[in-house]
């Protein structure tokens, strides 16, 4: 399997001069995803976690329903100049009577980590029609709740000790249990490693829960949710404008800026218990 960390020299400039040292860096390597043998997308992902990965991504694209849906997820062969196999490229196969990904969803056969929506044809493409709206879910929290999260899940953080340049997702109970947490280059693929285990695990819908991400809340990550079946979504940044509209669409709570006692909510803050 493919390293999660390397190590390379640097020059450290700071107040006494400048001196070499070794850092500590994420990897980073690209993940084809085939699905019955057919190249689908291609993204750049921390190694790692690759069948949730596959797994929250056809689940977030509304290919799946359940784990039953997928018969077999396998690595295939992919050989470095060495002749070591990369582990970069996974095909899964679709049970009998799974419909393939639809084809008028037309996606780039590359997907940068920072930027998982690109390849849409368009705008409209992207808005998915759930099978597990969270619209009627009526789990709430407290706000002293949410406001202990990130550092819950910045605790499970254990690659970003070594290396700072990950980000990270976690799948949280209205007790504020942490049911898992993953982390990636990519905030879109932390969070489809996070909800492809739950799939795998029987968790989708994941109703009562809340999805904690360490930056901004996109408009991508608003519709994984809700792909999923998950009331609320939590960022410690801020959420775009797109990412609200479709929060309020589809009943997902929205709580942006998430920071100390203090936070924003754009969308359902009935389920945000403030009396």
């Amino acid at each position: 399997m493919g390293r999660l960390s390397i190590r390379r020299p640097v020059v450290r400039i700071g107040p006494d001069g400048a001196r070499r040292e070794l850092d500590t860096l994420a990897v980073e390597e690209p993940l084809e995803l085939r699905v019955d043998g057919k190249p689908l997308s291609v993204t750049m992902r921390t190694p790692g976690h690759d069948v949730e990965l596959a797994h929250g991504f056809l689940l977030t694209e509304g290919v799946l329903g359940s784990a039953a849906d997928i018969s077999t997820a396998r690595y295939c062969d992919s050989f470095d100049d060495d002749g070591r196999n990369t582990y970069n490229v996974l095909d899964v196969a679709l049970a009998p009577g799974v419909e393939p990904p639809d084809a008028s969803i037309e996606r780039n056969f590359y997907t940068t980590s920072s930027c998982g929506v690109c390849g849409k044809a368009s705008l409209d493409a992207v808005r998915l029609k759930t099978r597990f709206s969270p619209a009627a879910d009526p789990m709430t929290v407290s706000p002293a709740l949410l406001s202990a999260l990130p550092d819950r899940l910045r605790a499970a953080q254990k690659l970003f000790d070594s290396t700072g340049g990950l980000h990270a997702a976690g799948l949280f109970t209205t007790d504020g249990e942490l049911l898992v947490a993953r982390e990636d280059v990519g905030r879109h693929n932390a969070v489809d490693k996070v909800l492809g285990w739950a799939l795998l695990d029987g968790r989708v819908p994941a109703a009562g829960t809340v999805l904690m991400v360490s930056g901004r809340a996109s408009f991508e990550l608003v519709q994984k949710a809700v792909m999923a079946g998950v009331p609320m979504l939590s960022a410690v940044s801020a959420p775009s404008s797109l990412a609200v509209e479709l929060a309020d669409d589809t009943g997902v709570t929205l709580v942006g800026f998430l920071r100390g006692e203090t936070m924003n909510v754009y969308a359902g803050a009935q389920r945000i218990a403030t009396g």
